[in-house]
């Protein structure tokens, strides 16, 4: 007599919380950014700066340099990686998530970035 081991395969989707719209992103500078990454980690936070450099089909992403005025010679600039690009010279408001300590591999080590981002242009 044969038996039969009958599998069930059961997809488990995981529910977290809702998204969060741009209008619940914190709003933060350059600066306070790295100044304040460890407690921003993960956070939704809004930004307003210029556009200094754009590195496009990176990994699937856009790799975008903002900066703001605030800050140092180590802290002035602020790379965001999203679907939507810029130009050079733009200004625009960038709202994603903080992620630290971000490890591409091959030596690309981001101690910050603000990835999923949303660009819009600034007023």
């Amino acid at each position: 007599m044969k038996t039969f081991l009958a599998v069930a395969f059961t997809t488990v989707i995981a529910l977290g919380t809702p998204a969060a719209s741009a209008e619940d992103a914190k709003p933060a500078t350059v600066a306070a950014l790295h100044q304040d990454k460890a407690e921003l980690g993960g956070q939704l936070v809004r930004v307003e700066g210029k556009v200094v450099k754009v590195n496009n089909g990176i990994m699937g992403r856009n790799f975008v340099h903002v900066q703001d005025g605030t800050g140092g010679p180590d802290s002035n600039n602020l790379i965001v990686t999203s679907k939507q690009t810029a130009a050079v010279g733009d200004r625009v408001v960038a709202t994603g998530r903080v992620v630290l300590n971000r490890d591409f591999g091959s030596g690309y080590l981001y101690p910050l970035l603000l990835e999923d981002t949303e660009l819009q242009p600034a007023n």
